[in-house]
């Protein structure tokens, strides 16, 4: 299993193609990143009534195709290609 840590580093640098199972047992194909020339900027605070745990289990990254957050299992990801500009 990839490191999360690693991931969400590589991640903050370029873009990424990610093949994953999901949950119910299909697969999914996202381009990703977490680089801050894409993820948007919130404009106000996000309000949560209860805090959320860090799971270290999951990564949430920016979908860039739907343009939106979106997670998975560290556990279900079965190839993860690099693309950008800033390769790693």
């Amino acid at each position: 299993m990839i490191d999360k840590n690693t991931l969400r580093e590589n991640l903050t640098k370029c873009m990424a193609r990610v093949i994953f199972t999901k949950t119910d047992g299909s697969t999914r194909e996202m381009n990703c990143t977490l680089m801050e020339d894409y993820v948007p900027k919130q404009s106000e605070p996000v309000v949560r009534h209860l805090p959320r745990a860090e799971n270290d289990e999951v990564l949430a990254v920016w979908d860039l195709d739907n343009s939106g957050w979106r997670s998975f299992r560290l556990d279900s990801i079965n190839t993860i290609e690099y693309i950008g500009v800033n390769r790693v």
